[in-house]
């Protein structure tokens, strides 16, 4: 890599700007949701809005890892963007959930270029001493996009239009792709390999498979039908062809040599389990403000913000900790504090405070905002530069997995809990009803009450759900054992 070449304080912006509206579209649409779905319809699509663009995200992840450690970082990070641009203007466009959710899909694969390949052209064009602090940075800057993207979701939602909560990307990616285009060089000697498409399919088509099965089951289909039960077996046959591929490729999509390192292992197992939290957090809050509170999209991103900047300062914080502690360390304290907030969670009534809502919020951002830069960093300790971005991608794509299937699990929890509950008072009632303002308002109120504590009681269980996979996560985090930054040499 030819770093004198790169201007590297124009390519650390452009990166960041690539990270920031990619994670600004999660947080400015969950907030807005309850907008989106009042004008749209389809409450049952809910959590599908999120979902697709996570999936397609996922799926393109290790393809474009391999593809950027053959081919070179700078091309597949420009189709990115590109790509996620377009997908930004069709979304802008939608007239129906379905339409949206196709949409958010062709962001999430231009999406699924930038997280990876931007943590990898940091170790490619920064001095070791500087690389987790910037990482850091990145972890900062989703924070900074998480906490912009209630806010400015809310206000052009109130304002204007949710339409343009999607058009907003369009200026900020423009400035990202002329920076990198102009001032990022990079060398054109790469390992040349052929792309793993079989493990390409299989992974995927298996993955897409078991969406498809938990967002259907228990609502167009039975959990015991053909098609779910079609749905879960292929899933399983994928996953055993996959082992057998990826243990006879030459150069596998999904590289098992890497799990054989302890450090990487644990980095990449603590990701997928500890993702979930977060999503839960930004697509059932503002879902408690709107159906509970009876607030607006503004109350909801006011909401989400003690979140985001508790996340957004960790985040900085934790990457320059990591050149002094252990990346263990610093998770198992993140870790703890995480999971005391999410019991609180559990407790949330139609009666609970807004201020004691607003401390929980801050205690769940200083317990999440960790992750985002201390995960990034490790999965690329000791990591061979011909390898990074396959191993950054892998990494992001198996948090992805499980941020996915924790979603869409959870979405199926709450959306049970919720139907169980009020099964003949909802049902005949418009889905958008306890969402708009309006039709709230000619709810009757004994129905309305009966309704928002149902709905109320349904976040709060599905808050408690994810202490299983936060459980599990303080082992996963011990297998991580001492490493630090600055055990690394040059």
């Amino acid at each position: 890599m030819a770093k004198t070449e790169t201007k590297i304080v124009p390519v650390l912006i452009a990166l960041m700007l690539g990270i920031f509206v990619s994670s600004l579209d999660n947080t400015i649409v969950a907030a807005s949701m309850g907008t989106i779905v009042g004008d749209l319809g389809g409450l049952d699509k809910y959590v599908w809005i999120t979902s697709a663009y996570l999936v397609a995200e996922m799926a393109g992840m290790p393809i474009f890892g391999k593809l950027s450690d053959m081919y070179g970082r700078k091309r597949f990070y420009v189709f990115g963007i590109i790509l996620f641009l377009i997908g930004s203007i069709l979304c802008g466009t939608a007239e129906t959930m379905t339409q949206l959710a196709i949409y958010r899909a062709i962001q999430g694969i231009g999406g699924s270029a930038l997280m990876p390949i931007a943590f990898t052209i940091i170790w490619d064009v920064l001095p070791l001493e500087k690389r987790a602090s910037v990482g850091g940075w990145f972890g900062a800057v989703f924070g900074l996009s998480s906490v912009v993207g209630p806010l400015l979701g809310a206000f052009i939602t109130d304002n204007i239009s949710w339409h343009w909560i999607f058009y907003i990307n369009v200026p900020i990616g423009i400035v990202a792709l002329f920076l990198i285009s102009i001032f990022y060089k990079e060398s054109p000697k790469h390992n040349k390999a052929k792309i793993d498409w079989l493990g390409a399919f299989f992974l995927v088509g298996g993955t897409v498979a078991l969406m498809f099965g938990l967002e259907l089951g228990g609502q167009t289909y039975a959990w015991d039908s053909v098609q779910i039960l079609g749905l879960f077996t292929l899933f399983v046959v994928a996953m055993i062809v996959l082992i057998f591929v990826e243990r006879r490729a030459s150069d596998p999509i999904l590289p098992f040599y890497l799990f054989k390192r302890n450090v990487y292992l644990g980095t990449v197992l603590t990701g997928m389990l500890y993702g979930g939290v977060f999503m839960v957090a930004t697509i059932y809050i503002p879902l408690y403000v709107q159906g509970v509170d009876g607030g607006t999209a503004t109350n909801s991103g006011l909401l989400l913000l003690p979140m985001m900047v508790g996340t957004s300062v960790m985040a900085a914080v934790s990457g320059n900790l990591a050149n002094r502690f252990s990346f263990r360390s610093i998770m198992i304290y993140a870790g703890i504090l995480t999971f005391v907030t999410t019991i609180l969670f559990g407790t949330l009534t139609p009666d609970t405070p807004r201020y004691m809502l607003t401390i929980y919020m801050v205690m769940l951002g200083v317990g999440i905002g960790p992750s985002f830069s201390i995960l990034g960093t490790a999965s690329l300790y000791k990591i061979n530069p011909s390898e990074r971005g396959t191993a950054s991608a892998t990494n992001n794509f198996i948090r992805s997995f499980g941020m996915t299937v924790g979603i869409t699990i959870y979405g199926v929890v709450q959306r049970n809990l919720f139907a169980n509950g009020v099964p003949d008072m909802f049902q005949h009632m418009d889905s958008r009803a306890i969402l708009s303002p309006e039709l709230r308002a000619k709810i009757p109120v004994e129905i309305l009450d009966k309704v928002t504590e149902v709905l109320c009681s349904s976040i709060a269980q599905t808050f408690l759900w994810t202490l299983i996979p936060l459980s599990v996560a303080f082992v996963t985090m011990l297998l991580m054992g001492k490493a630090k930054m600055s055990d690394l040499k040059e």
